[in-house]
């Protein structure tokens, strides 16, 4: 180690040298000193060549030292000459300058200052010895990194202990099966007195943004025990056998610190499955992995440390990473419902401020498939809008723009449309509200907007009117058919087509091929043709996707397929056709307000019109007057 940290001295010390000897022979060819004798300076001090002079007596030398230029010098061009320290020579250079009056300057001996002896003496070697310990610091610290490269990246949160499961809301029973881990951190004998082993890893499986660190802080902090998170990719370097050191140094604190927690975040990173994909697996990640299947369940006993994991791709994950004895548990966090996207609401809502028009069970309802992190970002953004529009509390208003922004992006306002695609955008969306309105199993209409957002040209909010956990076949068509109901109101109108529903096919089709090849929903019998994210996940889902069926068979699918997707069409346009006052009303109306929410349209399909301003109540009682007829009628409907 030091032969390599002298070597890598050597071109430093090289450099500077270089710099010095460049540095000085700059300085000389730009200032040329002649040296003079004592008889050529009297000579030229006799002849009056003199034209300025410096004298510096030299003390302990017994000399002066004489600088300064003659009259026939050339710019930068200077003599020097030492004379003896006596007082014939100061004679003569007072009478030439009496005959000659040439300028005279006179310095004191630097050498009887002390403090300028040090400074000229010892100043530069410092200089020199500190820049020397400097770069031969950097070289020994870069060494010391290269040996702690295999040290674990882990590290200890000291907040975690602040967040507690009254902070992690809508997640009641994913809290429950966590509650375990809490109560052996806390008493272990409890456990092992009656035999019990407690899990030595719990995997939080589900989509982003549900929550699942979240709740890995507030088990440690219910526990008051240390904390320890680290991603992943943290592990997994260039240099082979890095990785696995980290682990064992990642378990060798935790001993130091047990009964403790290891949080290890998106652990698909270095968990996937060895020996996958094309050309071989990646050596430094499975030697990783081989490490961390040791640690977790070899011959050393890890005893108090309890290992959290999160991913929201557990297909790809090792088996034997999910085995007893490691990964014990899994817990999977879904999205909430509406019962706990109001518990999350509440959490994020803490801080901010609202006006009293502002229910967020009304906005629970309306954020299906909404996840905890998209909830906080939708009140963050309604915030930021009420800042900005110089109000002082959040209103329905920023609510319903937040809400827009975040599924769609921001309202396109100096987009222009020509008059004729406003007719065309206007009644295609009115066709979906019509459908949505006499069709039970079809999604529900919550607001319509034509007024352009991302890539789309209008925007239909429309929502199942329950969140269920299964879907009947029944209402899968009459989804489709609401979904196609845009097509069918251009057709019926203008009679012609546009490029404005190709969203919407898509998403029909989805629902279409599913119904054949997943649910058995057809002609072709109770028969899964297809898997849902089947294939080979690290070469592609569908470079691998299997065939299990003939070449009559997928003809047949598609021949099914085609046939609920026209049978659909055909009764939305018969609904169509019977409602067209209603379409006409509500496309009316959408393109003189831009805007309609679902209880205008429900006020527009009662009473045959718009409510006038001069009616309308005042905007809290308007906010909540509809929502509590809604509550009453889901309580009729589930009283029957």
């Amino acid at each position: 180690m030091k032969k390599n940290v002298k070597k890598s001295l050597l071109p430093y010390l090289f450099l500077f040298i270089l710099m010095l000897t460049i540095l000085y022979f700059v300085s000389s060819a730009n200032n040329k000193v002649n040296i003079l004798s004592y008889n050529e300076f009297v000579n030229a001090l006799d002849s009056g060549k003199v034209e300025e002079m410096n004298i510096i007596p030299k003390t302990n030398a017994r000399v002066y030292e004489l600088t300064g230029t003659l009259k026939n010098y050339k710019e930068n061009e200077s003599f020097f000459v030492r004379v003896p320290l006596s007082d014939e020579v100061i004679a003569k250079v007072m009478k030439a300058n009496d005959d000659y009056d040439f300028k005279i300057i006179t310095e004191s001996d630097p050498s009887s200052n002390s403090f300028w002896v040090v400074f000229i003496n010892v100043v530069p070697m410092l200089i020199l010895i500190g820049a020397t310990f400097f770069i031969f610091s950097k070289q020994v610290g870069g060494a010391g990194k290269s040996m702690d490269f295999g040290r674990s990246r882990a590290k200890l949160n000291e907040d975690s202990k602040k967040i507690k499961f009254d902070k992690v809301a809508g997640l009641k029973e994913e809290k429950e099966e966590v509650q375990e881990l809490i109560d052996f951190l806390k008493n272990p004998k409890k456990f092992q007195k009656l035999g019990a082993r407690i899990p030595k890893g719990v995997l939080l499986v589900g989509p982003p943004g549900t929550g699942k660190t979240l709740l890995a802080r507030a088990v440690a902090g219910e526990a008051n025990v240390p904390f320890y998170y680290i991603s992943g990719s943290d592990f997994v370097e260039l240099f082979v056998g890095v990785g696995a050191s980290r682990v064992r140094d990642m378990f060798r604190q935790a001993k130091n610190n047990a009964p403790c927690l290891i949080f290890i975040d998106e652990i698909d990173a270095v968990g996937r499955q060895r020996g996958s994909g094309i050309g071989g697996g990646h050596d430094e990640r499975e030697q990783t992995l081989n490490q961390l299947l040791t640690e977790m369940d070899g011959f050393g006993a890890n005893e108090g440390i309890i290992i959290i994991a999160a991913t929201n791709r557990p297909d790809v994950l090792d088996p034997a990473l999910l085995r007893p004895g490691r990964f014990d548990r899994q817990v999977t966090v879904n999205l909430p419902d509406v019962k706990g996207r109001e518990e999350i609401l509440k959490v994020h809502a803490q801080n901010k401020i609202f006006a009293k028009n502002v229910k967020l069970s009304y906005i629970a309802k309306r954020t299906v498939g909404f996840s905890g992190a998209d909830l906080e970002n939708l009140l963050n953004e309604a915030a930021l809008l009420a800042v900005r529009r110089n109000k002082s509390a959040i209103t329905m208003a920023e609510i319903d723009e937040a809400h827009d922004r975040v599924l769609m992006g921001p309202a396109k306002k100096s987009h222009k449309y020509t008059e004729k695609e406003k007719r065309v955008v206007a009644y295609h969306e009115a066709g979906h509200a019509v459908v949505g309105l006499k069709l039970d199993g079809a999604n529900e209409v919550q607001k319509i907007t034509i007024v352009p957002r991302g890539a789309a040209g209008g925007y239909n909010l429309m929502l199942p009117k329950e969140e269920t956990y299964l879907q009947t076949k029944n209402e899968l068509l009459h989804t489709i058919s609401g979904l196609l109901a845009g097509r069918v109101a251009e057709e019926e109108i203008f009679k012609e087509m546009t490029t404005g529903a190709h969203n919407d096919f898509e998403k029909a089709t989805k629902i279409a091929r599913a119904m054949v090849t997943e649910y058995g929903m057809s002609d072709l019998g109770p028969v899964q043709f297809e898997q849902r994210e089947s294939g080979n996940v690290f070469l592609g889902r569908d470079y691998t996707k299997s065939r299990n069926f003939s070449s009559q068979v997928a003809f047949e699918i598609d021949q099914e397929q085609r046939k609920i997707i026209n049978e659909c069409y055909e009764v939305t346009r018969k609904i169509i056709r019977q409602n067209k006052d209603l379409l006409e009303l509500i496309a009316t109306s959408l393109l003189e307000h831009e805007t309609l929410t679902k209880e205008q349209i429900d006020y527009l399909v009662q009473n045959g019109k718009m409510p006038d301003e001069d009616e309308e109540p005042e905007e809290e009682t308007k906010e909540v007057k509809p929502k509590e007829k809604k509550e009453k009628k889901n309580t009729k409907e589930d009283e029957k």
